[in-house]
């Protein structure tokens, strides 16, 4: 069956208050109402067959199947990737509230050289500004602090300790089909869909958001508890490598661990002065958390006036809706029983 939204769709580790005040580790899903999951991830393409046979073969563990009469790829998680066709490839830029989208793998070595051997265009990430270029963060000096990356400053002080690369596990990226980036990040138990990586306006109010509406079960591991008093920071004057882009990338702040299920949301601050734009019609069109109940989600979300941009709908055997997140990111929250 069409999905109502698919006329839309032409043009896809570790740190939320509930209320006025109260620290993050405090909260949790809003009374009577269990916290959603993550249901699935929905993609712009212009070849969703062909996209779906890339991301199978990259990633053996998933499978491909449908839902409520769109193509989709399951992960091992039970997470679904879908998709909608489109004319003409899906906008990547100006940039949107979602970076990119990702995958635990067993031996992310291993799978880079999988990946060579399938001819896969892999995004390198460069090792420092003027520098080289690696293919994982493991093959260069490794980050400190709790946080990923080094500063100008923190690659100056790794080189003169003679510090060396642990050449272990780390995170690296290839190119997907519609020029998706796509993250993979191991050494891990199993492989799996594991997050969505996001860009935001402000990450700590974005955090204290999604814990506020949505009732995500963030806890905080040290640092200051954020309110809706002091969630506004400013973006960190350092720019940090390894990055996809020579020049590095801000790193702070950084949310890690928004999670719906065992899907995380992992966010870094805009990188640019340009306000995201919203996802509908974007690559990443939107993502969907799963809820028990939508009608009474629905009145809330409307009594803590929410934006709302589709009303309840059918799709397939059950119904759906669209709001949209702190920095215009489309979320669905659709009904499963």
């Amino acid at each position: 069956m069409r999905l109502r939204h698919r006329r839309l769709a032409v043009a896809f580790l570790a740190l939320a208050a509930a209320a006025i005040e109260r620290p993050l580790a405090q909260s949790s899903a809003p009374a009577g109402l269990p916290a959603p999951g993550f249901h699935h991830l929905h993609l712009n393409s212009i070849n969703p067959d062909a996209a779906i046979d890339f991301y199978t073969r990259q990633f053996p563990t998933t499978s491909r199947t449908t839902f409520a009469g769109a193509p989709a790829l399951r992960s091992p998680n039970n997470v679904l990737v879908l998709f909608t066709k489109v004319e003409t490839p899906p906008a990547t830029q100006p940039q949107s509230a979602v970076w990119h989208f990702g995958w635990y793998v067993t031996d992310v070595h291993k799978s880079l050289e999988l990946y060579k051997q399938h001819a896969i265009t892999l995004l390198p990430l460069y090792a420092e500004e003027g520098g080289g270029t690696i293919f994982t963060s493991a093959d260069t000096w490794p980050s400190t602090g709790g946080g990923l990356g080094l500063t100008k400053a923190g690659i100056a002080e790794a080189k003169a300790n003679g510090v060396k690369p642990t050449f272990g596990a780390g995170f690296a990226y290839l190119q997907g089909p519609d020029a998706a980036i796509v993250e993979y990040q191991g050494n891990m138990a199993s492989e799996r869909f594991n997050h969505i990586h996001m860009f935001q306006e402000q990450p700590f109010c974005a955090q204290l958001w999604y814990q506020q509406h949505l009732g995500a079960p963030v806890n905080a591991r040290g640092g200051q508890p954020r309110t809706e008093a002091n969630c506004r920071v400013e973006r960190g004057p350092d720019k940090t490598w390894p990055a996809l882009e020579h020049n590095g990338m801000y790193r702070t702040p950084a949310v890690n661990g928004t999670v719906f299920g065992d899907v995380a949301l992992f966010t870094y601050m805009n990188q640019t002065d340009q306000p995201l734009v919203s996802t509908r019609g974007h690559l990443v069109d939107h993502f969907a958390l799963s809820v028990t109940d939508l009608d009474a989600w629905v009145v809330k979300l409307r009594r803590e006036s929410v934006t709302f941009l589709e009303p309840p709908y059918r799709i397939g055997e059950t119904r759906a809706v669209m709001i949209e997140g702190p920095s215009r990111e489309a979320i669905e929250l659709i009904e499963i029983r």
